[in-house]
């Protein structure tokens, strides 16, 4: 049996906005599985950032439950709530979100900084480990600014690896990249997903979710379709397919 890492259950979302009351999400419910590279889709206003914001344990439900890796979130202080996006959760964001004037090694280390239980030698050496598992360890010393786009996600990739995390969560990862990068950054979703990380990715990308193994998606506040994929396309197949850059 499967390890249940996101179980959610009749999950609700309300926010009062002036005089009126928005319903964000209505009553969804859903599970991963340990080792799922699951994508979630909905156009603007589907309730896709309100559920983002709910898996990251950034926001709290009105109603319904939500549980990962078996701690109910319900019930969670603040505190709490922040020890769990730092131990359980490795968060990647359209924008990178990287400190301009630090090294790769750096940004890598800061969810780190937070934990006690993780000396400077072991801080340093899993941050080194996460950036030569995403390619970089070429690139250890630079700054964002010498990193390519592509490159500056790499970096922000290895930095929510760096805490051994139960569920990467990215929101719209390639977002701000061309084919090729995306192309390249999914490749490496794809095969840190083969080493066992679970993955939850929100992308309004339709080209994107096809390299995972299944898709949900909402529309307004529902879930209107959970489809696992039988056959997963492999990005590292079409980035081949792609023609040569010219240099």
């Amino acid at each position: 049996m499967n390890k249940e890492i996101i179980k959610i259950e009749n999950l609700k979302r309300q926010f009062t906005m002036g005089s009126e009351t928005v319903h964000a999400l209505k009553g969804v419910s859903f599970d991963i599985q340990e080792g799922e590279f699951v994508t979630i889709m909905g156009s603007s206003g589907s309730g896709k950032s309100t559920m983002l914001n709910i898996l990251g344990c950034l926001d709290q439900p009105s109603g319904g439950a939500y549980e990962i890796d078996g701690v109910k979130v319900k019930d969670l202080s603040r505190n709490e709530l922040a020890t769990i996006r730092n131990e359980k959760i490795g968060f990647i964001f359209q924008s990178y979100n990287l400190l301009p004037r630090t090294s790769a090694i750096e940004n890598a280390e800061l969810p780190l900084l937070y934990n006690s239980k993780v000396s400077t030698e072991e801080r340093r050496e899993r941050a080194i480990n996460a950036l030569k598992l995403v390619g970089l360890g070429e690139r250890l010393n630079h700054t964002p600014a010498q990193l390519s786009g592509g490159q500056q996600q790499r970096v922000a990739i290895a930095r929510a690896l760096v805490n051994n995390p139960v569920l990467i969560l990215a929101d719209e990862a390639t977002g701000n990249l061309d084919t090729r990068t995306s192309y390249e950054i999914m490749a490496l979703f794809q095969e840190l997903n083969s080493k066992g990380i679970t993955i939850a990715f929100v992308t309004h990308e339709p080209d994107i979710a096809i390299f995972s193994n299944r898709t949900i998606v909402l529309k307004d506040g529902h879930i209107i379709k959970d489809q696992t994929h039988e056959k997963v396309q492999s990005a590292a197949a079409y980035l081949e397919k792609l023609p040569k850059e010219e240099h």
